[in-house]
């Protein structure tokens, strides 16, 4: 343990490093304010796929879309080797709370690889669809032992991670993430931060509630992924309103995390 503690404080000690960390948060900030466009454009009538593959698409659209797409998996591995390093770092002195902070920072790393894999397979020409992976899982593991249970249990982590982000916008919890500036500029983030947060927080939350409606019906194609979470709001009453807002709120995610790429505490 103590040779991977040695490697993850080399890693974050490295000014290049950090600052390639830093880029990865604007990547995810521009993932995320296309990904909300895309949800304003739908709540207004039009089309198209409200998640990060669909996100992906819009940027190889671009003349040097290829470029950009290893720009953003180059941005975001870094975030994810700096998030695994703070894990490794990671001191408390309860035990069981210093690796629940590790947990945590390892599945967010999981998440950007994730995401920068898909950068990679758009980069080169190729397709993935989210959708298809959360389907695929869905049905991996209803096909398990007690894989009802197993789901409903995955669909009910999901939705605590929704209101984990709703909960920390409205506490505003993300202060201890970045160093909050002075004078304007302070309102301007924390207005980012609480929006933001309350805006993803509640598209990761119906995400989380279409697994649950996979697990109890057995059907894991309900389990669709992001964009489907987004286009199963336009049901409710007020439905377009509702994830025009949702869209605008995780439109100012993305903007927060591009603020945070300057201010975030990465000692």
């Amino acid at each position: 343990m103590s040779t991977v503690k040695h490697a993850a404080r080399v890693a974050k000690d490295s000014t290049a490093f950090r600052r390639t960390a830093r880029a990865g948060f604007v990547v995810l900030g521009v993932i995320h304010i296309i990904i909300g466009a895309i949800a304003i454009t739908i709540a207004a009538g039009g089309s198209g796929d409200a998640d990060q593959d669909g996100a992906m698409e819009q940027v190889r659209n671009n003349p040097i879309g290829g470029l950009l797409l290893l720009a953003i998996a180059v941005g975001l591995l870094a975030l994810a080797v700096w998030q695994v390093a703070s894990g490794f770092l990671a001191a408390d002195p309860a035990e069981t709370k210093k690796w629940g902070k590790r947990l945590k920072l390892f599945g967010i790393s999981g998440t950007y690889l994730v995401i920068a894999g898909l950068a990679l397979i758009y980069a080169v020409g190729g397709r993935a669809e989210s959708s298809d992976a959360s389907q695929t899982l869905s049905q991996v593991v209803l096909s398990a032992p007690g894989g009802v249970a197993l789901l409903v249990v995955i669909g009910l982590s999901v939705i605590g991670v929704g209101i984990g982000f709703i909960i920390g916008g409205i506490m505003r919890s993300f202060r201890k993430l970045i160093d909050v500036p002075t004078g304007a500029a302070r309102a301007g983030v924390m207005a980012l931060g609480v929006v933001g947060y309350i805006g993803k927080g509640i598209a990761v939350g119906v995400t989380g509630v279409l697994f649950v409606v996979a697990a109890v019906t057995q059907d894991p194609e309900r389990a669709a992924g992001l964009d489907a979470a987004l286009h199963s709001l336009l049901t409710l009453p007020f439905g377009r309103l509702i994830l025009g807002a949702v869209g605008v709120g995780f439109a100012l995610y993305g903007v927060f995390c591009i603020a945070r790429a300057r201010l975030a505490r990465m000692s």
